[in-house]
């Protein structure tokens, strides 16, 4: 990438301040930036990078101004995170542009193939599979039979995805993760044992999802698991059979949510959150890291930590006590004790 700050500027309606004619070809943290570098500041405590920086430019927010002169060209923009993310977005598919079916690799001959495709070695397409324009699957990949695969789809290198299972447009899944595997279904029997129950159901992705890698999404021991459009799934996730992820929540790395829970839309799990089964958790939910949820949420839009998990707020209150706990021991032996002397001494009188 060479782009001139100008035509930069246009392209992401920014407003200049500085020498315009300067080229950028490359994204760089501005700690680390030389003078062919764009960055960036979105946290104003990282302020004062600006004045020692190599950086050829930076953007900035509409409303930035800088506390002493600088040499760095200034591009202010409505918000600078996300400018930068869609600008990091544009910069990776100019360079994901490859096309082409690598040998050897193995495509069933009723399988259904899209324009402008990239099929890297060692990948298997099964029968009656469907792959739509523009996805790129990398090499060591499995696609079982009757799956769908839409348009402009990534599927990175080592992804396993089961029969029948099927993905949306635009989505991103990266190595290792695995779809459509059998959900955890075991009758006990009377002698001790357990009778496998066959998981029959699939796995439905819906449009611009992503998935971590080796992350695991079971499929339905009759239905769907479903994850619907806009989810962000992190590495090492557990989705358990028959479970339901509304629209744009996102997933930190190792949570698992367990069979036929129901998340709604807009919910932010962080890491090593455990979810249990046959519960629901309402829309705009926030979860803290290692939080264990036992029981259904219906409010809306609320905060929750701990193990067994409760309202935040009383969650961080009860941190503060526990806390104290060692203080408060000590003293009410001391109070004991003071007690029983008084006794003896009264006693004694």
């Amino acid at each position: 990438m060479k782009i001139s700050i100008n035509e930069l500027a246009r392209m992401i309606n920014g407003s200049i301040e500085g020498d315009g004619e300067r080229s950028v070809e490359k994204f760089a943290p501005i700690e680390e930036a030389d003078e062919k570098s764009l960055s960036f500041i979105s946290n104003l405590k990282y302020g004062h990078y600006l004045y020692t920086t190599k950086a050829a430019a930076v953007l900035v927010s509409r409303d930035f101004t800088p506390d002493k002169p600088t040499d760095v060209v200034l591009i202010h923009v409505d918000d600078v995170y996300t400018t930068m993310s869609n600008l990091l977005e544009q910069f990776s598919k100019s360079q994901n542009t490859k096309k082409g079916i690598e040998q050897p690799s193995y495509i069933a001959s009723t399988a259904e193939i899209g324009k402008d495709v990239y099929i890297g070695a060692f990948a298997y397409i099964g029968e009656n599979a469907r792959i739509g324009d523009r996805v790129m699957i990398y090499p060591q990949s499995y696609i079982g039979d009757n799956a769908v695969v839409d348009n402009d789809t990534i599927i990175y290198a080592g992804v396993k995805i089961y029969s029948g299972t099927e993905i949306g447009k635009g989505c991103i899944l990266h190595s290792g993760c695995i779809l459509g595997s059998d959900g955890f279904g075991f009758a006990p029997q009377e002698d001790g044992s357990y009778k496998k129950i066959p998981q029959t159901g699939k796995v439905i992705v819906r449009d611009n999802v992503e998935i971590g890698a080796n992350t695991t999404i079971d499929r339905a021991t009759i239905k769907a698991t479903i994850i619907e459009s806009g989810v962000k799934l992190d590495n090492l996730i557990q989705v358990a059979h028959n479970v339901e992820i509304g629209e744009n929540t996102a997933i930190a790395a190792q949570a698992g949510i367990s069979g036929s829970t129901k998340l709604g839309k807009n919910i932010a799990i962080g890491g090593q959150v455990g979810i249990v089964g046959h519960i629901t958790i309402a829309d705009g939910a926030q979860i803290g890291a290692q939080s264990g949820v036992s029981k259904t949420i219906t409010e809306k839009n609320s905060k929750w930590f701990g193990s067994p998990a409760i309202d935040y707020k009383n969650a961080i209150k009860g941190q503060v006590i526990f806390k104290k706990l060692p203080e408060l021991y000590t003293r009410i032996q001391a109070l004991e004790k003071a007690i029983k002397n008084s006794d003896a001494r009264q006693k004694d009188e």
